[in-house]
């Protein structure tokens, strides 16, 4: 918990920006050499990945910004709109417009030539991928230290490693969609193979770009704080000897930071100055073992 997520993310965001923007350029020269309706739809789904990680460390650097007065809270939930603006990119620059391109080449179909090249390109570019999506998964793995892989995919709050991850997923899958059709339509000389590998692509975009898009919609809601974080704050607030119980507790998430908001129980014989002390020493011990927990209003009641 204690790990430092910014720079995990800011880490991964990178692997992807340069595996992708030497992919991109590798895989323009192919579809120019080629024809290739799957190339070139590979191509822009580069560049688009390439142009979503700049937006995404945007979005990173600008949630770090210290609140204001227009802003109390800060502005940690920009992380999240440039996470659901990056989905929306991935929608459409990368899922529609490979659908476009497979139906056009449909509709009219090229002769491809020099089908080595793309080939090469993709395998190459295949393997870049892999180490970007390795860098991906290494970063996940020290945040979501001994939790399960998919336990930590379902309750994160972290929306550009969820991005990255899908954007790295949505790439390798598409590079081997591409490969498979591009080999067949040189096995069989039909350049229609290469316009259904176009078409396939753009579904698998679609879908992850929808996946990601769900996700960062909760969180650009309001979302509460991770579950494991929720166990912590409690258990902290319930073993402290001057309160009796736990009545209520709200939790926030806002980009990497975290706001609680807590009905307790004190015992009944604390003077008031004594119960502010109380309350206090709790917050204190709240934000020494829960770094990220920026803002913590304990409310003293009998019920709730």
């Amino acid at each position: 918990m204690v790990h430092d997520t910014q720079h995990s993310t800011a880490r991964a965001i990178l692997y992807a920006f340069l595996a992708n923007f030497g992919i991109a350029l590798a895989k323009s020269w192919a579809a120019w050499l080629t024809g290739s309706g799957s190339m070139l739809a590979e191509a822009i789904h580069s560049y688009a990945d390439t142009g979503n990680q700049v937006l995404l460390y945007l979005g990173l650097k600008q949630s770090q910004r210290p609140p204001d007065i227009e802003h109390p809270l800060g502005y940690g939930k920009l992380s999240y709109f440039w996470s659901f603006i990056v989905a929306l990119l991935l929608f459409s620059l990368g899922g529609l417009f490979s659908i476009y391109e497979g139906l056009h080449k449909l509709q009219h179909p090229e002769d491809l030539s020099q089908l080595w090249v793309a080939v090469i390109v993709l395998i190459l570019a295949i393997i870049l991928e892999g180490f970007s999506l390795l860098g991906c998964l290494r970063e996940i793995r020290l945040v979501r230290g001994d939790r399960p892989f998919r336990e930590w995919l379902k309750h994160t709050r972290n929306s550009e490693l969820v991005v990255v991850l899908g954007e790295d997923i949505g790439a390798q899958l598409g590079l081997v969609l591409a490969l498979g059709f591009l080999l067949m339509a040189a096995i069989t000389g039909n350049p229609v193979y290469d316009a259904i590998g176009s078409i396939c692509i753009g579904g698998v975009l679609l879908v992850i770009s929808v996946f990601i898009a769900l996700r960062v919609r909760s969180l650009l809601v309001g979302r509460s704080a991770d579950p494991e974080i929720q166990e912590t704050i409690n258990a902290i607030i319930s073993e402290h000897d001057d309160i009796e119980c736990v009545l209520n507790t709200i939790t926030i998430q806002f980009g990497p930071d975290t706001m609680l908001a807590a009905k307790v129980k004190l015992r009944p014989d604390l003077t008031i100055d004594a119960a502010v002390s109380a309350i206090n020493a709790l917050e204190r011990k709240l934000k020494e073992r829960i770094p990220k927990l920026k803002w913590s209003f304990i409310e003293p009641d009998v019920c709730d």
